[in-house]
Order: structure tokens, then C-alpha cells, then sequence
């Protein structure tokens, strides 16, 4: 399927973004074009940011990830919505890993701490996690982006070699 059928079916338009009431107050920074623009490059910067946004343990991500988006001149929607790979559902998991990850590389037990949504909680276990935790942020967030960046050029590429062959063999018919 060509990228950027696939990516008008699924991606917010324009006008969902300028209706938002969180985006509503970047104003006409929205207007920038290059928000909006798809090619190989765009995609593949906005997916990698998203995803390495996605990684940042903290709320407020799509808000983040929009703010990169505009100052750097990533095409929004897909900054966006790759953000998403930590949801409600992936968000538990992919943290954990991210925690056991960091523990390891800084050498430190992987400790079996009971999550509890809980002030309790938070003040007490969160305080002993948080720097290996953040590591392990670190290092998912850069390796994801990475792979993400690589995948969507490869994709690209892919396409486009396929477009190329087509093409040929339309000219050759004739």
C-alpha cells in the first residue's frame, strides 16, 4: 500500500489538530507547513521523536511531543500519534522492562517491587527506582527511535523500488 494512502486513512487531518483543545494553544504555529508535509525524511524524524518521547516517563507526552513537533519542524501528526506506544495497556510492561533494563546496566539488583497506585508508593519505592528506571528510559527511547527512523526509511525505500519496478514493467508493455 503507498505511505501516504495508508497515512491519510489513519492519521488525524489538520483540522482535528487546530479543533484540540490542547493544541489550541500553539496557535498559528500550526500553520507551518512542514507540520503537515510527507516524505521519507518527515516520517521517519516524526515517527523516531514520537517514539523516543514515548519513553519519557512522565504525563503529558502528546503535549511533548507536539511542542517537538513544532520547534522542530516534524510533521505533527505522526510525532503525535507514535507517542502512543506507551498507552494504558503497553505502558506498565514496556516501564518494567525499561526499570530491569537500566537496574542491569547499572549494576544494581532488579528489585520486585509490587506496584500501587498509592502516595505511599510513590514517596517510598519510587525514590530507590527512579535512576535506573530513567536509564532504561533512556536507553528503550534512543533504541526505538533508532529502529523506528530505520524502519520507516527502509519501508519508504521499499516502496519506491516496488513503485520503480512497476513502472518499468508498464513501460516495457507498451
Amino acid at each position: 500500500m503507498d505511505p501516504k494512502k495508508l497515512y491519510k486513512r489513519y492519521i488525524p487531518e489538520q483540522q482535528h489538530f487546530h479543533d484540540h483543545h490542547y493544541f489550541r494553544h500553539f496557535g498559528n504555529l500550526l500553520h507551518d507547513p512542514n507540520l503537515w508535509h510527507l516524505n521519507r525524511r518527515s516520517a521517519a524524524n516524526a515517527v523516531a521523536a514520537g517514539l523516543f518521547i514515548a519513553f519519557i516517563p512522565v504525563p503529558g507526552q502528546t503535549i511533548i511531543a507536539a511542542l517537538v513537533a513544532i520547534l522542530a519542524r516534524f510533521n505533527l501528526p505522526l510525532t503525535v500519534t507514535s507517542v502512543f506506544l506507551t498507552n494504558p495497556i503497553t505502558m506498565g510492561p514496556l516501564f518494567l522492562l525499561a526499570y530491569k533494563i537500566g537496574a542491569v546496566v547499572m549494576g544494581m539488583n532488579v528489585s520486585n517491587a509490587h506496584f500501587e497506585f498509592s502516595y505511599q508508593w510513590f514517596s517510598d519505592t519510587l525514590f530507590h527506582i527512579w535512576k535506573p528506571l530513567l536509564t532504561g528510559c533512556f536507553i528503550l527511547g534512543v533504541f526505538s527511535a533508532a529502529m523506528g527512523k530505520l524502519l520507516i526509511r527502509l519501508f519508504w525505500r521499499l516502496h519506491l523500488v516496488r513503485r520503480w519496478k512497476k513502472r518499468r514493467l508498464f513501460h516495457r508493455k507498451r
